[in-house]
This record gives structure tokens, C-alpha cells and sequence, in this order.
């Protein structure tokens, strides 16, 4: 049965900040994190005809995030091997969704392979059950156990090794 425009609000509305902090932690960019979401709405919306009632809504979303994030990267990839490079230049933003979560656990995120920073943001942002990442990203349960375990087990010793330099500076 075809998503009605009520059913559609209603979505946004519950699952509207789980998919910003999401892709907030996938692109680590405010204003690109967003564009993502919106674009995954207007995605969903195009879909509304395929959409099943009760069958994991923020997996369905989650799942489409996923691949509009993944078109961004691509088309990114696409520029800079063309040579048209635009250097990145880090300023300060607030992330109004993301208050349990730091700097440092962003640039931590941005230490891991993009497998496990997915696999730990689809479960721990997005808030997903294992086996609807494991869905979401079609591997078996499995993985996606041991992905999260080996992103939690590598971005404790990110941060840990972080606060030792901190603290050594602080001592000099």
C-alpha cells in the first residue's frame, strides 16, 4: 500500500533526527549532512509506492541514507580525479543533534575504515537492531557483530591514546 502524505510526515518527523545525526557522523559536515537527508526524504517519497507498512521504517530510510551518502562520496571522487579540487577548510559548526558526541569522537569516526564506521553508525546512531543492519547492509549478522565490536574495541583506543597526548601536553 502506497505511503499516504500523513504516513510520510509522521516519519519525518520520528525519524528525521536519528537520520541527521547519522549522516552527520557519515559526512562529518552540517550543511552536507542535511542536503543528504533531504535528498533521502525525497527519495522515500518517490518510493512511497513500493513502501510496507511495519516493516523496520527506519531501516527503510536508513538504507536509502545510505546509498544517497554513498552517490556523494562517488560524485566527490568523480571531482577530484578530474582534477578540480577545492580545498577543505575546516570550520567551527555546531551540530545542534550531536551533543553526546565530541570533536574528538568525530575525528575518531574518521579514523576507521568506512565499513565499520557505517556498520557502528547504523546501530548506535541510527539506532537499528543488529540484524536491521545486518539487512540494511546485506551481510550476515555476523559481521555486522564483529564490525561493531571491532569499531567500539578501535575508537576506545583512538581516545584513549588521544587523552595520553593531552595529557602529556598538559604537563609540560
Amino acid at each position: 500500500m502506497a505511503l499516504t502524505q500523513a504516513e510520510f510526515n509522521c516519519l519525518v518527523a520520528e525519524h528525521g533526527p536519528a537520520l541527521y545525526r547519522t549522516s552527520y557522523r557519515l559526512v562529518g559536515d552540517r550543511h552536507e549532512a542535511e542536503d543528504i537527508v533531504q535528498e533521502t526524504f525525497r527519495s522515500a517519497w518517490d518510493s512511497r509506492g513500493r513502501y510496507i507498512a511495519g516493516r523496520g521504517d527506519r531501516a527503510w530510510l536508513l538504507a536509502i541514507l545510505r546509498r544517497r551518502a554513498a552517490d556523494r562520496w562517488r560524485r566527490r571522487t568523480i571531482r577530484l580525479q578530474g582534477g578540480d579540487f577545492v580545498g577543505d577548510v575546516q570550520t567551527a559548526g555546531h551540530d545542534p543533534l550531536a551533543d553526546d558526541y565530541t570533536d574528538e569522537m568525530q575525528a575518531a569516526l574518521g579514523q576507521l575504515p568506512r565499513e565499520l564506521r557505517e556498520t557502528l553508525l547504523l546501530v548506535v546512531v541510527g539506532e537499528l537492531t543488529h540484524q536491521e543492519a545486518a539487512d540494511v547492509l546485506k551481510v550476515p549478522l555476523g559481521t555486522v557483530l564483529s564490525r561493531v565490536s571491532r569499531a567500539r574495541r578501535r575508537l576506545r583506543d583512538y581516545l584513549l591514546g588521544a587523552q595520553r597526548v593531552e595529557e602529556a601536553r598538559a604537563k609540560r
